[in-house]
């Protein structure tokens, strides 16, 4: 079977504004085809802007949700897929029957929706509920998962997604450049990203470093080598919000290694081919393998106690993301 050319994106979003985003994705899409791309993903909430939503009431962020397949973001990125012939990941707020609103990715090619998936630990609105179920699916012939930002950070989600069967797991996520308790951390400031012609040097050692992209990479590639599977990391690059984020959207394949990244300041798009013979020569294939599942099922079964359910809740890094 041949590789799978998949694209991964990064832009500048506008809060609320997903009329514009939808022509970024779609002006984005275009040219990725144009590539040879067959994939393209986009960030989290990448439809409707993230970090703005901190702000909202309950009635205005059901406002801004879709019902999903029926809403009108779903039906334009259909149209974007099926005019460009690409499949396309993306990020909404969502709204059920029954007005109850999560935090959704889906895939959509030019059939129609392939698959939705609801964050598990969302919490940048109090409004939002988590999402219950892993999601695996199938693009061309490969089993893919989806898990959206700090679900990541949950070492037994990414775990589980592969038990699954997933190959590649799409991770969009909003995060970086934020305060948290960990050495490094904090806000890059916004006159940077205004002063990014004339000093794009003093902007790139803050996105790369500890407050951004040196963080990322102490554990992003780790679930890829773990697990022996591909992942599609895709971040927003400049303002959203009054918040600073700094890209980074990359491919990294079952070894662990990079093997594409966005590094430019602009809206773009990267892209590699994925091959199903890295995913059983991976060390993460053997290691699965090897697994002794009998040794630790009731220790990673076992029920969280009322403390330690809320520690997330109260780590500054997370509430932006």
């Amino acid at each position: 079977m041949d590789g799978l050319k998949i694209a991964t994106a990064q832009f500048e979003n506008r809060s609320g504004d997903k009329t514009y985003n939808l022509s970024v994705i779609e002006s984005l899409s275009r040219k990725a085809a144009a590539a040879g791309a067959q994939v393209i993903a986009f960030h989290e909430c990448s439809v409707t802007g993230y970090t703005f939503a901190r702000h909202l009431s309950r009635e205005e962020l059901t406002a801004i949700a879709e019902h999903i397949p029926d809403g009108e973001s779903i039906q334009r990125l259909q149209q974007i897929a099926t005019d460009n012939d690409i499949i396309i990941l993306a990020g909404l707020f969502e709204k059920d029957a029954q007005d109850r609103l999560y935090k959704a990715y889906v895939c959509v090619d030019k059939n129609g929706l392939v698959a939705t998936y609801r964050k598990l630990h969302p919490f940048i609105n109090p409004h939002l509920l988590p999402g219950d179920a892993y999601c695996v699916f199938d693009i061309r012939g490969w089993k893919c998962g989806i898990l959206i930002c700090y679900d990541n950070n949950i070492v037994e989600n990414v775990r589980a997604t592969r038990l699954l069967g997933a190959e590649i797991i799409f991770m969009p996520h909003v995060t970086m450049c934020t305060p948290s308790t960990r050495p490094g951390a904090g806000f890059v400031d916004p006159q940077l990203w205004e002063n990014r012609e004339k000093d794009p040097t003093s902007l790139r050692l803050e996105f790369d470093g500890m407050k951004g992209r040196d963080w990322l990479m102490k554990w992003l590639p780790a679930r890829a080598y773990d697990n022996g599977v591909y992942v599609v990391f895709s971040n927003p690059v400049g303002m959203d919000d009054d918040q600073l984020k700094n890209g980074c959207s990359m491919i990294i394949d079952p070894y662990g290694d990079a093997v594409a990244e966005c590094r430019s300041f602009e809206n773009s798009f990267v892209t590699a081919t994925l091959y199903k013979e890295h995913l059983q020569k991976a060390g993460g294939h053997r290691y699965i393998n090897a697994r002794r599942p009998e040794l630790y099922k009731d220790i990673l079964g076992k029920a969280h106690t009322a403390n330690q359910q809320v520690v997330w809740l109260n780590n500054d890094e997370t509430r932006g993301r």
